[in-house]
């Protein structure tokens, strides 16, 4: 049953993460509803690594692309010359907000804010604004002509995320499209901007984790090997797929159904809340 648990959080791991619905209010919701333990600090590490892989490899030539272009600008003294570079450069300044907040905020969002009835509200916020910023968008601009202004306040958007029921690629998209991007471009800078933080949240854990393994009251909890690779396998698979069938999704599709989701989800918590 650990290995069948580690397999299904590791696939709504990588489904959530990347999908505008809330990856940290489904790793709290799941085990919640099912009555399972939590697994500890290092099955938390191997859920992030395996989704921070997932978009590495997904948008690999892009970021390789995107680095070379990048020093390019900087030995030529031409920074934003082209496309490329603008983007390299907007993801570094979109990135800077939430690691900034995460290194701040997180410890206290951890330890005060992942109540059921927080993400009962956080759910169906979200999900409203994305309801507006579907319906009004004009989902006219592209990723190319993103600017400054796209880039800022994306990236503050995506520092409120450390909220559970937020969804980090609910509320970039979100803001995306109200500053009129189509629903791809949206979501193709999304996962860019996700990948610096995703990659560092994991780092961080995984910098816990060392320091767990040398305390001997935890250490038993770190050499729980089998769930830690089930967990990591399955959220690094499910997380590529997703993006990759997510994306192709966006060319004809609209965000209505993960808007009727969000509103449900929040329904179905309160009540079983309430219920207990």
């Amino acid at each position: 049953m650990e290995i069948l648990a580690a397999a299904i959080m590791g696939i709504v791991q990588g489904l959530t993460e990347f999908l505008p619905i809330s990856s940290t209010a489904h790793l709290i919701l799941v085990p919640w509803f099912l009555e399972w333990k939590h697994e500890g600090l290092v099955f938390d590490v191997a859920l992030h690594v395996g989704t921070a892989v997932a978009v590495l490899a997904f948008f690999m030539r892009d970021w390789i692309r995107l680095a070379r272009e990048f020093f390019l600008g900087i030995r030529e003294g031409k920074l934003l010359s082209n496309p490329d570079r603008r983007l390299a450069w907007f993801l570094i300044v979109g990135t800077l907000p939430a690691m900034a907040a995460g290194l701040a905020f997180e410890e206290i969002i951890e330890k005060n804010l992942r109540s059921p009835l927080i993400i009962v509200f956080t759910l169906t916020a979200l999900g409203a604004l994305l309801l507006f910023a579907e319906k009004h968008g004009r989902h006219t601009r592209s990723i190319d002509n993103f600017g400054w202004a796209d880039s800022l306040s994306i990236g503050f958007s995506q520092a409120i995320a450390l909220i559970p029921g937020v969804s980090r690629s609910g509320i970039t998209m979100t803001t995306a499209m109200l500053r009129d991007s189509t629903r791809t471009s949206a979501a193709r800078f999304s996962f860019l901007l996700s990948t610096p933080v995703i990659l560092g949240a994991g780092i961080l854990e995984a910098l816990r984790l060392v320091g767990a393994i040398r305390d001997p009251a935890v250490a038993t909890e770190a050499v729980r090997w089998s769930v830690m690779g089930v967990g990591f396998v399955s959220a690094a698979i499910s997380g590529f797929l997703c993006i990759r069938f997510f994306l192709q999704y966006l060319q004809t599709k609209s965000f209505m159904p993960f808007v009727i989701y969000r509103f449900l989800l929040a329904g179905v918590v309160l009540v079983y809340y309430l219920k207990n």
